[in-house]
């Protein structure tokens, strides 16, 4: 039985990372597109959430079968949990990822604003934060995770900060107003890839320490 189990949480840890993988170059082409103004890759984006729902359909059906025929404990059920919870952030990240290749196919077709440019520092660091969330968890690293969590906190920054740039773009020229809205949108959506991110490294600290940081301070109250 113990070997099974073992046998099924290496094919679960695989397909995880497959998602993982197709997530992150689903957020690379959805970034590149909108600063390279590419709109064939926005397009190849939109198309290939459907491949993300269904893979992440996939990984909570083996994840219920796991639980179901192993009935695993400690540290295995606690990886489990922690596999449900990435999957989902994973799933929502592709959205998102779709959505900002929208944004990017209405601000390709239109000229650009220079508001666009500034997009660029923030989704480095979103890119970084995925990256390192999905190598903690490969690598069972929560010193990496904490980082990312870390990392959340100026993401936030950067996207108030942007809200204040559009407003005195639209401000400065009225018939820039739909196209900052657009930059607007993307700029809150990093901003969400960046919270998923910061999820998907919560878990790996709990799946690794047992330990839930979400909520500092909590227990306190």
């Amino acid at each position: 039985m113990a070997k099974h189990l073992h046998r099924d949480l290496e094919q679960l840890t695989k397909d995880l990372l497959g998602l993982g993988g197709r997530v992150e170059e689903a957020i690379d082409k959805a970034i590149t597109s909108l600063v390279e103004r590419r709109l064939e890759l926005a397009e190849e984006v939109i198309l290939g959430d459907a491949i993300i729902d269904q893979r992440e359909l996939e990984v909570e059906e083996d994840c219920l079968k796991i639980l179901a025929l192993h009935q695993p404990v400690a540290a295995d059920l606690r990886f489990i949990v922690a596999v449900i919870k990435v999957n989902n952030d994973l799933e929502r990240m592709g959205d998102l990822a779709a959505n900002m290749a929208a944004r990017a196919l209405y601000l390709g077709s239109h000229p650009s604003v220079a508001a666009t440019a500034r997009l660029e520092e923030m989704a480095a660091k979103v890119r970084r934060m995925v990256g390192d969330s999905l190598d903690s968890l490969v690598n069972r690293d929560p010193k990496r995770a904490k980082e990312v969590c870390r990392l959340d906190d100026e993401v936030d920054k950067m996207n108030r900060d942007m809200f204040s740039l559009i407003q005195e773009m639209i401000q400065a020229d009225p018939d820039t107003v739909t196209r900052g809205i657009q930059v607007l949108s993307v700029s809150r959506q990093l901003e969400r890839l960046a919270d998923h991110a910061t999820n998907i490294a919560e878990d790996v600290v709990f799946m690794v320490e047992g330990e839930t940081i979400r909520h500092p301070g909590l227990g306190e109250i």
